[in-house]
């Protein structure tokens, strides 16, 4: 198996890991889970008590975020970007219920500083599906489904 990470460049590292932490229930310190990458980034960290641009996942099963200091801005759509599964991909849960879960974590997240770009909604009783398509504060596009 190989182990990876999501690296996003940034103006400002701390304030996207300040933002996806709260979006994504991430946390700035590695997990005290005793594989190599992980006794890696703890021995990265030192004496310090987090990372102030790299956000792991408190139960080590998904890929950490590394934001990556850059100077240039950003340009155009993002080439790769993440959905966040507000309904945790439930197909037990109607349309209306979808709608409510993706709107309260969107206003959630609008809170912290993203903006709406887009909201896409099907009505089909065969495959119905709601989502929102939003920029961090850097300007990089996701979406809340």
């Amino acid at each position: 198996m190989v182990f990876w990470q999501l690296t996003i460049d940034a103006h400002d590292p701390p304030r996207l890991v300040a933002f996806w932490a709260e979006a994504l229930g991430y946390e700035p310190t590695p997990p005290a889970l005793d594989t190599p990458w992980y006794r890696h980034y703890r021995r990265r960290l030192g004496d310090d008590a987090a990372f102030d641009n790299r956000l792991f996942d408190p139960a080590g099963a998904q890929p950490p975020l590394w934001f990556q200091e850059v100077p240039e801005d950003k340009a155009g759509k993002n080439r790769l970007h993440l959905d966040v599964y507000a309904t945790e991909r439930d197909d037990s849960l109607s349309l209306d219920q979808r709608v409510v879960l993706v709107d309260t974590t969107v206003g959630r997240l609008t809170a912290l500083g993203a903006q709406v770009v887009s909201s896409t909604r099907e009505d089909d009783p065969e495959d119905p599906f709601y989502f929102v398509t939003l920029q961090d504060p850097e300007g990089n596009e996701f979406c809340v489904s």
